[in-house]
């Protein structure tokens, strides 16, 4: 013969699983909070990174342009001093020929 208990029994069972499921539902509420959190912390992360990877291709850009013109004022610094040296060079022969 089985025994299916009191009707109290089966009550204080019945409210203790009750108990138990609230408390697991509960906690895996809390769980899915926490996973949520960390996944938008994570997608914010991976939008920071974006944007300083942007940033640091428009240096980059920036610094390869300031090279550039760098470079293109060097050569124009050495034409400059070229001419000077013949404007002088023509000085002298101005004067030489002036005496």
């Amino acid at each position: 013969m089985m025994a299916t208990g009191t009707p109290e029994s089966q009550a204080r069972f019945g409210q203790s699983v009750k108990g138990l499921l609230t408390e697991k539902v509960t906690t895996c509420g809390t769980d899915v909070i926490a996973l949520t959190k960390q996944v938008l912390k994570g997608s914010r992360s991976s939008e920071l990174l974006g944007q300083a990877a942007r940033n640091m291709v428009l240096q980059e850009d920036a610094i390869l342009h300031s090279e550039d013109s760098l470079r293109k004022m060097a050569i124009i610094t050495t034409h400059l001093q070229y001419h000077v040296e013949q404007s002088s060079d023509l000085q002298d022969q101005l004067n030489h020929l002036l005496k």
